[in-house]
């Protein structure tokens, strides 16, 4: 079997092992009529402990910034950034009055895991989601979109670190993360529970799993936020 088909056979298994969360992410629309059409219904929301800290982030604008691929991942990077950039321009000082979230999920999912998982295995998340590192056009050995020396993605050297600084929030796909586990097994040999604890243990900063990236998405905006599509 050629590497190519191989890693082909990966990025299917991988999208099957994420079953109805995954493929519900093309389905998704936008929350602004639904939530108008929700307030002349009367309807309000169920709430539950699990998703209360949508709730408990400051601020007095909230914006939820998802992403369901590779690219989609360093895009979403840049929107948060330019959303904030925007906001101090136009509005001075309203940047801490923000709480913005962005969510890896399906393909951006290991974006949401720091370097020293990236070094053990970029290989392997290289296969399912086919993005090199621009400098070497190999694997990536770190988590791209927390490197300054890579300017020419499209988050266009903001990083992770520097949004966190800014207040940003992570959310990071638990159903997903379990199917890459699963595909990272098969590939090293390992144990698919030993590799998913490895994940969990090494999230970027102000990361957090969520049950699926798509039921974050559907909760923040019933907590108000906005949502911004990047990929």
């Amino acid at each position: 079997m050629t590497d190519e088909t191989d890693n082909a056979i990966a990025r299917r298994t991988l999208m099957a092992g994420m079953g109805a969360a995954a493929v519900a992410g093309l389905v998704v629309a936008s929350s602004a009529e639904a939530q108008a059409g929700s307030r002349r219904s009367g309807f309000t929301p169920a709430r539950h402990k699990l998703d209360a800290w949508f709730g408990e982030l400051p601020g007095t604008h909230r914006v939820f910034v998802d992403s369901a691929s590779a690219t989609g991942g360093a895009t979403a990077i840049g929107y948060a950034n330019n959303l904030l950039v925007s906001t101090d321009n136009a509005y001075p000082g309203e940047n801490a009055a923000m709480a913005l979230i962005v969510c890896f999920r399906h393909m951006s999912t290991p974006f949401g895991y720091g370097d020293a998982v990236w070094a053990k295995y970029g290989e392997v998340f290289h296969s399912m989601i086919q993005f090199a590192d621009p400098a070497t056009n190999a694997a990536p050995k770190i988590n791209l979109l927390n490197s300054k020396a890579h300017r020419n993605l499209p988050n266009r050297g903001t990083t992770i670190d520097a949004l966190v600084a800014k207040g940003v929030h992570y959310a990071i796909c638990n159903t997903a993360s379990r199917g890459i586990a699963g595909l990272v097994a098969q590939r090293t040999g390992g144990n698919a529970d030993t590799v998913y604890q490895e994940f969990a243990a090494n999230l970027i900063p102000q990361g957090r799993l969520v049950s699926a990236g798509v039921m974050a998405l559907t909760r923040a905006q019933e907590y108000g936020y906005s949502v911004l599509i990047s990929g």
